[in-house]
């Protein structure tokens, strides 16, 4: 199924968040001790003819550092919830990248060239005499060992009284949301003191609060259409042309629950915990706790199709509410031409489903199978009776062991898995 496994150990924290650029050729990844790595993949060498894919790194920095707020004796902690890429327009790259509370853009830029020769400063940068300046030189620019940058452009604070779950760069490339538990505002990128509360769902009464925001995101070519999702399995479609405030929302997507199937976790196993746009625009995946559903915008009823991503812990749900893994909030992403979708699970497994065969496969992110060029074997997990060679019984499962995070090359088959502080990038077999 997939090949070429590089598995990067990142000893320092666990992996939070894990995004590809718009060119595939990037890869950052933040982690719970507010660093940003960033991967870069390697050009294609004569020499080396399978380096290409490989992926290397090529800048890390910190992002963010716990804070405390004092007014509500709060410690904010240094997270990176998530990060998003924006478009290439020049020689560097831009990324916003955040934690509960505060939204950087950050600027990576590289430099292989030095000036000398000031006026003004000696080579070690003290500063000269003026007096003994007899001659004007002209300052040269000599080649240096190259250096990648990371500094920070934007700082867009103090906007969100809740937890930040989402930030999504419209399409517009001006302007991006971030979304809270019960807010959604919208920025300017060039504007850091100000931005616009599109949606918000906070009760004038918190006794009476019901539901809460999970995850939002802009459409990819509409840069008046979003959508968010919320605790209810619901998702709501907004269109910003209609008003400033997008509390009415246009569209409202949500399955009707089979009442035979009701039971004391029907509505946290419902809440959904990722919303992802397909790059066509006409398509949208949801994940929640047992599956993931592709819905056509055209369709509010019911989604097109439902994939079960692990139906066998249904019986295992009491004990997964007891150990708080019920709450776990998994990702899901879309390949390039939206053909197929991954999402992760339990004891290191992913989930591939193929939208054309209709096909689906469970594939396991370890050390143990990773050697480089070596092919994944697909795993089953036995739900019981008697268990084949290569299965796994379910009640062997490792509920430590998570992949929350996973990130799909926008124009290859490549994959980015994070599996607590490891990730393992894995692609299509080469011949």
């Amino acid at each position: 199924y997939m090949l070429n496994c590089l598995c990067i150990s990142l000893t320092a924290d666990i992996i939070s968040t894990v995004e590809f650029n718009y060119s595939g050729d990037l890869l950052a990844t933040g982690d719970k001790g507010g660093r940003v790595v960033i991967f870069q993949r390697e050009q294609e060498n004569k020499s080396r003819p399978h380096s290409r894919g490989e992926y290397n790194v090529y800048s890390t920095f910190q992002s963010h550092e716990p804070e405390f707020d004092y007014l509500k004796s709060l410690e904010i902690e240094e997270k990176i919830n998530k990060i998003r890429w924006l478009p290439q327009q020049n020689a560097a790259h831009f990324l916003l990248s955040t934690n509960d509370k505060t939204i950087k853009l950050w600027k990576i830029s590289e430099r292989d060239k030095r000036a000398e020769g000031y006026n003004l400063k000696d080579e070690d940068g003290r500063l000269r005499d003026p007096f003994r300046i007899t001659a004007l030189r002209v300052p040269i620019l000599k080649p240096m060992d190259l250096m990648v940058e990371a500094s920070p452009r934007r700082i867009f604070a103090n906007a969100h009284t809740y937890h930040i779950n989402s930030i999504s760069v419209n399409s517009d490339h001006e302007t991006y949301l971030s979304a809270d538990d019960l807010r959604i505002n919208l920025w300017h990128l060039e504007i850091t003191d100000r931005s616009f509360n599109i949606v918000d769902m906070k009760p004038a009464n918190m006794e009476e609060l019901a539901e809460v925001i999970t995850a939002a995101e802009f459409h990819p070519h509409q840069c008046n259409v979003l959508v968010y999702s919320s605790s209810k399995g619901t998702v709501r479609l907004c269109d910003m042309r209609s008003s400033a405030l997008c509390d009415r929302h246009s569209k409202f997507f949500e399955e009707p629950e089979d009442p035979s199937s009701r039971s004391f976790f029907s509505e946290i196993i419902s809440s959904i915990s990722d919303v992802k746009f397909s790059h066509s625009g006409r398509y949208m995946m949801t994940r929640d706790y047992l599956s993931v559903k592709v819905w056509d915008l055209n369709m509010e009823s019911r989604p097109v199709e439902t994939h079960q991503v692990h139906e066998y812990l249904r019986s295992k749900l009491c004990s997964l509410y007891e150990n708080d893994c019920i709450f776990d909030k998994f990702e899901c992403c879309w390949n390039g031409s939206d053909s197929a979708i991954m999402t992760g699970s339990y004891n290191n497994f992913f989930r591939m489903f193929d939208r054309n065969a209709r096909r689906d496969v469970t594939l396991e992110a370890s050390r143990e199978n990773s050697k480089p060029r070596a092919s994944l074997k697909p795993r089953k997990v036995c739900t019981g009776g008697k268990r084949k060679k290569d299965e796994i019984s379910v009640d062997s499962l490792d509920f430590n062991k998570k992949i929350l995070h996973t990130a799909w090359h926008p124009l290859e088959n490549i994959i980015a898995v994070a599996a607590t502080n490891n990730l393992y990038i894995f692609q299509d077999k080469v011949n």
